[in-house]
C-alpha cells in the first residue's frame, strides 16, 4: 500500500510588521527576547486581510546563531473573521549571514534558512478548514518586518 505524497498549497503570505526589540537577556537555553508585532497585511488566494495590533515573537537565541522562533498573533480577514496565529520555527545560517540579518540588512532569504509550522484557529465557521489543516511556512526577515509564506499541508 502507498501512502500518498503531501502536497502543498500556498495559502497566504503574512507581512509582519514589528515593534522595537526587548531584550530579556540570558535565558535557560539561550538570550532572551520578545519582538512586538505590531501589524501589517495578509495576501492571498485563500486568506486576505490585516495583522492586527496584537502579539509578539517570543525568541531564543542559541549561542550558535540559530534563532527558535515562537509567536502568536492575529489576523482580520477581509470579511471580519478573526484567526488567531500561532508560528513556531527556526532561522538559521551562517555566521556573517545571521550578523547582517542582526544589523537589519537586507538578505536574499535563500541565503540562510527559515521554516515554521502553524496552527491557525477561529470560531468563524466560514473559515472552519483552518481548524483541520496543518501549515508550513518559509520566511525572510527584514529590518521592521517579517514575510511568511503559507502553505497548506495536503
Amino acid at each position: 500500500m502507498k501512502l500518498l505524497t503531501p502536497v502543498l498549497e500556498h495559502v497566504c503570505r503574512l507581512n509582519v510588521e514589528l515593534g522595537p526589540i526587548r531584550e530579556m537577556g540570558q535565558g535557560r537555553a539561550g538570550a532572551r527576547r520578545i519582538i512586538p508585532i505590531i501589524g501589517g497585511t495578509v495576501s492571498g488566494p485563500r486568506l486576505n486581510g490585516k495583522i492586527l495590533n496584537v502579539g509578539a515573537d517570543w525568541q531564543t537565541l542559541f549561542s550558535s546563531g540559530m534563532a527558535e522562533l515562537d509567536t502568536r498573533y492575529a489576523m482580520e480577514t477581509d470579511d471580519g473573521a478573526v484567526i488567531e496565529i500561532i508560528n513556531y520555527g527556526y532561522r538559521d545560517g551562517l555566521p556573517e549571514v545571521l550578523a547582517a540579518l542582526g544589523r537589519g540588512e537586507t538578505v536574499p532569504p535563500e541565503d540562510y534558512y527559515m521554516r515554521t509550522h502553524a496552527r491557525l484557529e477561529t470560531g468563524d465557521e466560514r473559515y472552519d478548514w483552518v481548524n483541520r489543516t496543518l501549515f508550513v511556512g518559509t520566511g525572510a526577515r527584514n529590518a521592521s518586518s517579517v514575510n511568511v509564506d503559507l502553505y497548506a499541508l495536503r
